[in-house]
């Protein structure tokens, strides 16, 4: 078993960001037109919910993540920014807003996630659904990846999603398995990972991803471990960044990793068989998410031949 770090490692006291986190604030002309765009359509982005750190870069690009089912999540994770709450209601709308966006902004890649809605008999999976096809109906030539929560390990409701067909499930573990437990109460570490097993099991030429945050306490042994259980259910993508905290009402940040330190991390992933690893401070779950597209279908294509 893994040592827990003692508990003198852990400081919520860490104020001052290192060098490496410098980014340019957001203003540039394509991110005001993306944001305008995204306001008319009445959207929430998970950029903006999440206090994302590479909103600028990423909408300077014309790119952005949308949230769908509102902008309250039912679960309260102790690291995340997002408002928690029961929302009950469902904007049936929604799909075909986002895929009008979508075509409006001319993407030729677009990630949906959502908020947990618990309180839904289908978990939202109807929506997620809907989107799917709407974005490819109306956007043919772009692509779609969904970062969908766990539907508390529903198969019909995950079923539905990927026989969706967005091009890359994403589903991210967030964390090792000791931490898991209390940041994640009402998540499952190994449902997560099921889920990840099941989509192989529904469409196995699906590309899989999941994601990592590293700062929240775990040691760089439950790390390695982590990736090898994503590994077992032969998930291909894998995004590793930097555990930011939103305020001091949020989980401790107890450790900023070097950049020497995320890349040991890649190189780590890359021999486990992941198809590419995004390992990086500043590096979330849509993090130039094209990019992981194309390596892992570019892999599938050569296990094809």
């Amino acid at each position: 078993m893994i040592p827990e770090p003692k508990e003198k490692n852990k400081s919520s006291d860490i104020r001052r960001l290192p060098e490496w986190f410098k980014v340019k604030a957001p203003g540039s002309e394509n991110y005001l037109s993306i944001k305008k765009k995204i306001q008319n359509f009445k959207l929430n982005t998970v950029c903006e919910e999440a206090a994302c750190p590479n909103i600028g870069e990423c909408w300077d690009r014309g790119t952005a993540t949308f949230m769908i089912l509102g902008d309250t999540c039912t679960r309260a994770c102790s690291y995340c920014n997002v408002k928690t709450g029961w929302p009950i209601t469902v904007d049936k709308s929604e799909p075909i807003r986002v895929s009008q966006t979508i075509k409006n902004m001319e993407l030729k890649y677009a990630v949906i996630t959502s908020v947990d809605r618990d309180d839904l008999e289908d978990y939202g999976s109807d929506i997620f659904r809907d989107t799917i096809l709407n974005s490819k109906k109306i956007n043919p030539e772009c692509k779609i990846e969904v970062l969908i929560p766990d539907f508390e390990g529903d198969f019909i409701s995950l079923k539905k999603v990927v026989n969706a067909k967005p091009d890359v499930l994403n589903h991210n573990i967030e964390t090792t398995r000791r931490v898991f437990r209390k940041v994640r109460p009402r998540g499952n570490y190994d449902l997560s990972l099921k889920l990840l097993s099941n989509v192989k099991k529904i469409n196995e030429y699906m590309p899989t991803k999941s994601g990592m945050m590293v700062g929240l306490g775990e040691t760089m042994p439950e790390i390695i471990e982590t990736m090898n259980d994503l590994r077992s259910v032969n998930c291909d993508l894998l995004t590793i960044g930097q555990y930011l905290r939103p305020s001091k009402n949020h989980h401790p940040l107890i450790k900023f990793y070097t950049p020497k330190e995320f890349k040991e991390l890649e190189k780590i992933g890359l021999d486990l068989g992941f198809k590419h690893v995004a390992s990086g401070p500043l590096v979330r779950s849509s993090y130039h998410a094209d990019e992981q597209h194309d390596a892992a279908i570019e892999n599938l294509l050569k296990l094809s031949k």
